[in-house]
């Protein structure tokens, strides 16, 4: 008599890698992103809340960008680092990005060249306090770093976590 165990239930994770590995409906830009995202889960789910490891994954991001999308992940490193430091670096979706104390997203950073766009977008996510009235901008598009630039997103940033 042979015993037969019950089929192993997959995780989370692996069910988002075979869903991007599968779908159709997905460029393979963002059937990339997918599988970024499931390996930034994983290495979240080893260091939990730490530091470090979020400075190391982030800086790797961007040291793999190349020309101007470098320059702008260093600016918007630099401006979140020095304006925020409360808040944690990591990556989304194999972007930079920096998350509030519950680990949930503020700001990121979209490299032009991660969809083959013709600039840069620097995101807010929900969790950023800049509410104003009904209506409001959420992202930016950025084609170079400039001090005007970084002058404007520190004050974003500044409200976003104020």
């Amino acid at each position: 008599m042979t015993s037969t165990s019950p089929p192993k239930r997959l995780t989370d994770l692996e069910e988002m890698i075979i869903m991007a590995e599968k779908s159709e409906g997905l460029s393979e830009f963002e059937r990339e992103a997918v599988k970024d995202r499931a390996k930034e889960l994983r290495a979240e789910a080893k260091a939990g809340k730490n530091r470090a490891a979020g400075e190391k994954a982030i800086r790797e991001a961007i040291e793999a960008m190349s020309g101007e999308d470098r320059a702008i992940g260093e600016g918007f490193y630099k401006v979140v680092s020095e304006v925020a430091p409360q808040l944690m670096p990591k990556t989304y979706y194999g972007m930079p990005a920096f998350a509030n104390d519950e680990g949930k997203v503020v700001t990121f950073m979209q490299p032009a060249d991660k969809f083959k766009a013709r600039y840069a977008t620097i995101g807010f996510e929900d969790r950023a306090n800049l509410d104003d009235g009904d209506f409001w901008p959420i992202g930016f598009a950025v084609r170079t770093w400039t001090p005007a630039i970084e002058q404007r997103y520190s004050e974003l940033v500044a409200s976003a976590v104020s």
